[in-house]
């Protein structure tokens, strides 16, 4: 009889594993998900990422591993960034509505998540490029990953704080925005998207369609706007 072991070597040496492996953590979320009755603090991304976490560090699997089977997800990023393009011309009579106070919304949300974000970190104690990889923390990876590059930041860092504050912001949004009152779903979109990217995007789509549509603009125009403006910053302040 094959030993258990042998087993698992043959199948940790097959990208199809951690693809699959991948597919089902989520799976498991988005049903624990559902069956909390669809609870923010129940987040899909963040229970399949603590599920794929564990099963790296029981089994003494790099990352890199694991990526070279998981990647095509990592692919299929830019298609379902590309989708959302439906949703938002379904909405666009609403979206050219609310142009300006989206733009203003816009300025006003990226510098105070920049900022807030340097600010917090510096009474910290963190300085030089651990300081300013928190800087682009509310854009989307790619984005922000190509930021931290060119102010001297670290990548790897700023992506891992994208992703904290992806899952942070699509568990807090819903009860804060009910609690503060706020009941347009275009304002609730557009303040999840500006601030919690792609994962907070999704949060919003789950809530309602306008909110997603009115995320999906945010998060893109809050890409291009953190992309221009944070070495403007960066540059003013160190």
């Amino acid at each position: 009889m094959t030993p258990v072991s042998d087993i698992w070597v043959y199948l940790t040496d097959s990208p199809l594993w951690w693809l699959t492996a991948t597919v089902l953590a989520y799976a498991v979320g988005d049903w624990a998900f559902r069956a909390s009755g669809r609870k923010p603090f129940v987040n899909s991304v963040l229970i399949a990422m603590i599920l794929l976490s564990a099963l790296l560090v029981v089994t003494g699997t790099s990352y890199e591993i694991y990526f070279d089977g998981a990647q095509f997800v990592h692919f299929l990023l830019g298609p379902a960034t590309v989708a959302l393009a439906v949703p938002l011309y379904v909405n666009r009579h609403r979206i050219l509505r609310t142009a300006l106070p989206m733009l203003a919304a816009l300025v006003a949300g990226s510098l105070t998540a920049m900022l807030l974000g340097l600010g917090v970190g510096w009474a910290l104690g963190l300085r030089g490029e651990v300081l300013l990889s928190l800087a682009p923390k509310s854009a989307t990876s790619p984005i922000a990953i190509g930021v931290a590059e060119a102010i001297g930041a670290i990548p790897s860092l700023t992506a891992a704080l994208v992703i904290l504050t992806g899952i942070l912001g699509a568990v807090i949004v819903t009860p804060l925005y009910d609690a503060l009152g706020v009941r347009d779903y275009r304002a609730r979109g557009f303040a999840t998207g500006s601030s919690a990217s792609g994962i907070g995007t999704a949060r919003a789509f789950q809530v309602d369609p306008v909110a997603g549509a009115f995320a999906g603009i945010a998060m893109g125009l809050n890409a291009l706007f953190t992309a221009v403006a944070t070495p403007l910053v960066v540059d003013w302040l160190f």
